[in-house]
């Protein structure tokens, strides 16, 4: 029953939480340094999500060209760049960290 409890008083903490920034910031005027300053949490968070997976495979920086997953995440930039289509690029980087982890006999 307790575990029930946690999950119920952590879920509506959570959703007290949120909703709370929802209704604040529709009834409020945001500043507009801080509407600027909010466009980068996106890009920032992705990038701390990303770049340790690229830089970081096994735990130690490696930036060589046997870092696959460094190499594939460059194709997945280029492509976005030049495509600017979020599918192509998930599929374009996972297609190559295919082929290289083959190639290599790492599968």
């Amino acid at each position: 029953m307790n575990i029930w409890l946690v999950m119920l008083l952590g879920g509506a903490l959570t959703f007290g939480m949120r909703i709370s920034f929802i209704y604040l910031f529709g009834r409020f005027e945001i500043p507009v340094v801080m509407q600027r300053a909010l466009r980068f949490v996106p890009p920032a968070v992705l990038s701390a999500i990303i770049a340790p997976a690229l830089l970081m495979p096994d735990n130690t920086l490696d930036v060589s060209l046997s870092n696959y997953h460094l190499m594939a995440g460059a194709v997945a930039i280029l492509v976005a760049w030049r495509t600017k289509n979020t599918l192509l690029t998930i599929l374009a980087g996972m297609a190559t960290l295919l082929a290289l982890m083959w190639v290599s006999g790492n599968i």
